[in-house]
């Protein structure tokens, strides 16, 4: 519980004198440079236009106010900018202030800086903290640069032809969201636990990003500031930095991860234990709008298979459907990629907007539900035809329809296994036809 103490209220004059105080100590413009400083000051809001989309080279400087290391680089930043002022930018944001562009970057610990090159992603500068250092290799992108415009490989124009540095793969946890994003998830979760002063952390943060980029959409990768959140780190009795721990099948027991801190090594781990974590390969009835979010919503492709009404095939047919879905579903386990099967006209919705129905079965379509798109299989429904058909849609947009309107789901019953029943209409006479005529 916050202890409370009463004090006695001071004169207006020193409230106003301290508040001003106060002002003049947190205005973040104003952080460690004033506004006739040469360094160019970042925020948020114009981060974007005066350094991703810039023409020219521009160093940046992730601080923070509090942070000695930051302070006694202020005069020697102030030199560099002065010194390339017309040649390059050199800028600042305050990232304890603005963290959410530090987290964007991987920025881990102050001061960092990073240097960004039109058409390149940001490289960041480990070099002595001296002026004459620092503008070296300033000079040195921006000669790289020239070379590459005078080569033809890249343009100028706001950066709109340039390939843009991309944010972090990696998801940024702490203790509010960490149950909901890793332990209640069926996912397979590799999660860094890290320090921004710990040197080894910085190391790997480069490392971390690339394998992150890399396992997008397989494995998912996270990290957790254990300076920002202590009782994270008490919770998994984090005791060194960086430390990495593994959640797979069994959420409840975390295993650290011992392999080499290098992007490659990483993502042949993520994989490996991918495979030994996965789940049973299955394709699953749609039988509703629950198996329809379920299995479609996150997958980055959904194959939905429509098979003959059960009078047709009876259950020795649709079985036999079935183990080819499942034997496709396994040979692409890997990939983002959901097996979902349907009987026909069980939904009439689905069927209409993607173009099944009437006849033709079985058929498969490829769905993209979050882009609104689908692909139909235009051959047989044979495996050899079906795994040929995922392979064309895992290289994408080849063939794709627009879906219009939102897809209706309805709910129904799931199949029981067995034959269908035919049911016999009520038997009448001829007499009761013709009536009294």
């Amino acid at each position: 519980m916050m202890e409370r103490r009463m004090y006695r209220s001071p004169p207006l004059t020193l409230m106003l004198t301290t508040a001003s105080l106060l002002f003049g100590l947190f205005d973040i413009g104003n952080a460690l440079y004033g506004s006739s400083s040469p360094v160019v000051q970042l925020t948020p809001s114009n981060f974007k236009s005066k350094v991703v989309n810039s023409d020219g080279v521009v160093l940046v400087e992730f601080f923070a106010p509090w942070c000695g290391h930051c302070q006694s680089l202020t005069p020697t930043w102030e030199k560099v900018a002065t010194a390339l002022k017309g040649v390059a930018t050199v800028a600042a944001i305050d990232a304890d202030a603005h963290n959410s562009v530090s987290q964007d970057y991987g920025v881990r610990g102050f001061p960092t800086i990073k240097v960004f090159v039109p058409g390149k992603p940001p490289v960041d500068y480990q070099g002595a903290r001296d002026p004459k250092s620092i503008s070296k290799f300033a000079i040195k992108q921006i000669k790289g640069l020239l070379k590459d415009r005078l080569d033809g490989k890249t343009k100028t124009g706001g950066g709109s032809s340039e390939k843009k540095s991309e944010p972090s793969a990696s998801v940024e946890l702490n203790s509010s969201n960490f149950d909901e994003l890793v332990t209640q998830s069926k996912q397979l979760w590799i999660v860094e636990f890290f320090a921004p002063w710990c040197g080894h952390c910085k190391k790997l943060a480069p490392e971390w990003k690339k394998a992150a980029k890399k396992l997008k959409g397989k494995v998912k990768l996270g990290h957790v500031n254990c300076d920002a959140d202590k009782s994270i780190q008490s919770r998994f009795k984090v005791q060194g930095f960086p430390t990495i721990l593994v959640f797979g099948a069994d959420k409840s027991r975390a295993v650290p991860y011992e392999g080499a801190r290098s992007a490659s090594a990483i993502e042949s781990f993520a994989l490996e234990q991918l495979e030994s974590n996965a789940a049973p390969v299955e394709v699953t009835e749609l039988t509703g709008p629950d198996a329809m979010e379920d299995k479609c919503g996150p997958a980055a492709i959904c194959f939905v298979a429509f098979l003959p009404d059960i009078l047709d095939s009876k259950a020795q047919g649709r079985n036999k459907y079935l183990e080819m879905l499942l034997s496709v579903a396994e040979k692409f386990k890997k990939e983002p990629y959901s097996f979902v099967w349907v009987a026909a006209g069980k939904q009439p919705d689905l069927e209409k907007r993607v173009g099944v129905g009437g006849y033709g079965y079985p058929a498969m379509v490829a769905l993209n539900a979050k882009k609104g798109a689908y692909a139909p299989l235009k051959s047989g429904f044979e495996v050899k035809h079906l795994k040929e058909f995922v392979e064309e849609a895992m290289k994408g947009g080849k063939g794709n329809l627009p879906i219009d309107g939102t897809l209706e789901i309805v709910k129904t019953e799931a199949w029981d296994g067995k034959d269908g029943e035919v049911v016999d209409a009520d038997e009448f006479s001829l007499e009761e036809l013709m009536g009294d005529d």
